[in-house]
C-alpha cells in the first residue's frame, strides 16, 4: 500500500515541490507579519496561526477541487474590448488573443493584486507620514485582520495550487508538500515578525516587496506573466544590502562610548 515511499521519484518530487511551496509562501508570510503587526498579545498569536494554518487548509481544499481550479484558467468569462486588448498587447497578435480572454483566475489575480497595492500603499503612507496612525490602529481590529488574511490567502493559494499541479500529478505529494511548507512557515513566523519589529527599515523593505507582488499579480490578471524569479532576486538582493546596513550600524560606536 505504501510502496511509493520506497520510490526515489516520490521523495525527489516531494523535496522539489516543498522547496517551491516554501518560496511561494514567503510573500504570504510577509503579509501575515505585516497584517498582524498592529495586534497585541493573544490576538496577534491567534491571527498569525489563522493566517498560516488557514492557508494550508485552504490549499488542501483547493487541491481537492483541482479540476475545478484548473478550469478557472481555461474558460473565458468574457472578452476584453478588441481595441483595449490591442493597446495592452502592443500589437502582438498571439499575446492579444491571450489578453482578450478574461477568466475567473484573471479576475481573482487582478483583485488580489489591487488589494496588495492598496494595503502596501496604506501601510507605507502610515509609516512615512505618521499621520492617521491612531486611525489605522483602530481600523486594524482582529476581525478586519482575519478578513484580510482570508482574502490574500485565497489569492496566494491559487498560485500555489497551480504550481503544484504543474510539478506533479500525485495528490499525496501535493498535500504533503503543502503541509511540510506550512510547518516551515509556522516556525519562521515569530522570528520573522520579531526581526521586522526590531528593524523598522526591514518593514519598509517587506512592504515594498508586497507592492512588487501586487504589481506582478495585476500583470498576471491582465495576461502578462512576470517570472517570479525576478521578484525573488530583487528582494534577496535588497535584503542582503539591508543586512549589511544593519551590521554596519551595529559597528558604529554610540555617542559617549570610548
Amino acid at each position: 500500500m505504501f510502496e511509493f515511499l520506497a520510490s526515489p521519484a516520490f521523495w525527489g518530487s516531494l523535496a522539489t515541490l516543498t522547496f517551491l511551496e516554501v518560496i511561494l509562501g514567503i510573500d504570504n508570510l510577509l503579509f501575515v507579519s505585516i497584517a498582524t503587526g498592529k495586534l497585541q498579545g493573544k490576538q496577534k498569536a491567534q491571527a498569525t496561526r489563522v493566517g498560516i494554518w488557514g492557508a494550508m487548509f485552504l490549499r488542501i481544499a483547493m487541491l481537492g477541487l483541482i479540476f475545478v481550479i484548473i478550469g478557472l484558467d481555461k474558460n473565458a468569462l468574457f472578452q476584453m474590448p478588441h481595441a483595449f486588448a490591442q493597446i495592452l498587447s502592443g500589437g502582438d497578435e498571439a499575446l492579444m488573443h491571450h489578453v482578450e480572454d478574461v477568466t475567473i483566475k484573471d479576475l481573482i489575480l487582478l483583485a488580489g493584486g489591487l488589494f496588495l497595492l492598496w494595503k502596501g500603499t496604506q501601510e507605507i503612507h502610515s509609516a512615512v507620514e505618521g499621520t492617521g496612525h491612531e486611525e489605522s490602529d483602530a481600523k486594524s481590529g482582529f476581525t478586519a485582520v482575519i478578513i484580510q488574511l482570508f482574502v490574500i490567502n485565497a489569492v496566494f493559494s491559487l498560485d500555489s495550487v497551480i504550481t503544484a499541479v504543474g510539478m506533479t500529478d500525485d495528490l499525496v505529494v501535493m498535500v504533503s508538500a503543502v503541509v511540510l511548507s506550512t510547518i516551515v512557515m509556522a516556525f519562521a513566523a515569530d522570528p520573522l515578525a520579531k526581526f521586522i519589529g526590531e528593524h523598522p527599515t526591514t518593514k519598509m523593505l517587506a512592504l515594498s516587496f508586497i507592492l512588487l507582488v501586487g504589481v506582478a499579480l495585476v500583470a498576471d490578471g491582465l495576461g502578462f506573466h512576470i517570472p517570479r524569479g525576478y521578484l525573488y532576486f530583487a528582494i534577496a538582493f535588497s535584503l542582503a544590502v539591508e543586512l549589511l546596513n544593519i551590521q554596519a550600524r551595529k559597528s558604529v560606536p554610540k555617542t559617549g562610548d570610548h
